[in-house]
């Protein structure tokens, strides 16, 4: 059996742990969250470090990407030098490989038509392969980085933009403390939806990071689509309440419980024998492809014609 970990800097309230069968193997799939103390988080890692077979890197980034540039966030670099034998992802493997199908997917399967949907994708720069796939379809992108990150609210709608500020301000941004950029801890549990309604009304599809979605979530998104990820059972009532119609979630549905990419990649790397430097885009995709992942599509409320326009 093997077992996958994540030490998130997130709230212990989304902890899990659930037991499954992936390719034939039975795998322990554990979230462990911290609260927002890295150096609890640091020291979890190295407690397990040779005890598990792989570790996913929760609640914050290692890279973030614009473009062909990846950038280092450097709260995140003691996090993946604490384990020194067992391997530690952030989910940029399948941020670049499964979110690019998932889009794919539902716009091949009729799930949703994307070409000209306005989508809020609320940071590009994490979500960068469903970003680009979502503009190779044909959609109407707003990406909040600005808004959802740095709290300015300009949005962009021009990838070729967000390329060129984030080769300015990116250098700069990855060296602030994280939990200036990202709610951590208990600010995971608080949500200010008054603050930037304006861009969830706007639109017709909401996507990314599911923490960022719900900082600033209004009581109000009837019929929207959510295309995310990481998400509870309570985190689907309160969508579901909202009047959200249509829920998509990039990795698959476990107990109830999506879990992020991050937890998904360590498992994929733990089912493959291959370091992470060795991953390439490739082998998630073969992996993919063996495993038969398929996104979670859950109509929340109503039926699927009437998303439709």
């Amino acid at each position: 059996m093997k077992r996958v970990v994540s030490v998130s800097i997130g709230s212990s309230t989304r902890n899990n742990r659930v037991e499954t069968e992936i390719l034939g193997e039975k795998f322990i799939i554990e979230r462990i969250g911290t609260d927002g103390d890295m150096k609890k988080a640091i020291d979890l890692i190295k407690e397990l470090d040779g005890k598990v077979d792989a570790f996913g890197m929760g609640g914050i980034d290692l890279y973030l990407y614009a473009g062909e540039r990846r950038y280092v966030i450097k709260d995140a670099v003691p996090l993946k030098n604490a384990a020194k034998i067992s391997p530690i992802v952030d989910g940029s493997g399948l941020k670049n490989t499964l979110e690019r199908r998932v889009i794919k997917y539902i716009h091949e399967n009729n799930i949703v038509d994307i070409k000209g949907k306005k989508v809020l994708i609320v940071s590009a720069m994490d979500r960068f392969g469903m970003t680009q796939t979502f503009h190779e379809y044909g959609a109407d992108l707003t990406l909040g980085d600005m808004i959802f990150a740095l709290g300015v609210p300009i949005p962009l709608h021009s990838l070729k933009l967000l390329y060129g500020l984030a080769a300015i301000i990116a250098p700069i941004i990855v060296k602030m403390p994280f939990e200036m950029l990202y709610p951590t801890g208990d600010k995971q549990l608080s949500i200010d939806s008054r603050k930037y309604e304006k861009f969830y009304k706007e639109a017709d599809i909401i996507a990314g990071d599911y923490l960022f979605v719900k900082k600033y979530m209004p009581d109000d998104l009837k019929d929207k689509i959510i295309v995310t990820n990481t998400v509870t059972k309570d985190d689907v009532k309160m969508l579901k309440d909202r009047g959200v119609k249509l829920l998509i979630t990039t990795t698959p549905n476990l107990n109830g419980r999506s879990f992020g990419t991050n937890v998904m990649e360590a498992v994929l790397v733990a089912a493959s024998g291959k370091s992470p430097s060795e991953m390439k885009p490739d082998d998630y995709n073969m992996l993919l492809d063996k495993i038969g992942f398929e996104p979670r599509v859950e109509y929340l409320n109503g039926e699927k014609a009437s998303i439709e326009k």
